[in-house]
């Protein structure tokens, strides 16, 4: 299946394309449509098989970039895989100039980070830790989140972040969807 059978904007359609992607995945076939249409999903595949495009791209299609507030949320175990989902964001969108991400993780300035949200993001891209501690210092609102994706879940529980996973998510109380992918 061809990207182009997505329905993407153009916009969208130019990044994937600048991105050297021409036909989907067998993961990306069987998880875009149903979160096009606002579904649930739980995804299980090989690292390399195109994840996170599964989940990027129909987020990327989902925002209003006119709303500068956090639209959806992004949760990974690790730094390392928080900053590749964002470059990854950023090289999908890169012809889409009004979508903003952040990427939020521990080891780098959080004030930075802070001044980033407040000037206004539409998509996070957070490590549980961290975002726990932007939560509590009110530096973040997540009460208009509609998309939220645990990537690399199952990882996530293993590394005992379960109790951090359940305070995201009751911090999320209005999200239209909930995708987890491993």
């Amino acid at each position: 299946m061809r990207f182009t059978e997505f329905n993407f904007h153009p916009n969208l359609l130019e990044g994937i394309e600048a991105s050297n992607y021409e036909n989907a995945t067998p993961v990306q076939e069987q998880v875009i449509p149903p979160i096009m249409a606002g579904k649930d999903v739980i995804a299980s595949a090989q690292t390399g098989t195109g994840k996170t495009a599964a989940f990027g791209l129909p987020l990327l299609q989902l925002i209003d970039g006119n709303q500068r507030h956090p639209q959806a949320l992004i949760v990974c175990p690790t730094r390392e895989l928080c900053l590749q989902i964002t470059n990854d964001l950023e090289n999908f969108k890169k012809h889409n100039k009004n979508i903003y991400t952040e990427a939020v993780y521990g080891g780098a300035s959080i004030m930075m980070q802070i001044r980033n949200l407040k000037r206004g993001v539409h998509i996070v891209v957070a490590t549980p830790g961290r975002l726990i501690d932007l939560i509590e210092r009110k530096a973040i609102d997540l009460q208009k989140v509609k998309y939220v994706v645990l990537d690399e879940a199952d990882e996530m529980m293993n590394m005992g972040f379960r109790d951090d996973i359940d305070f995201v998510l009751k911090n999320t109380i209005n999200r239209e969807s909930t995708w987890l992918f491993s």
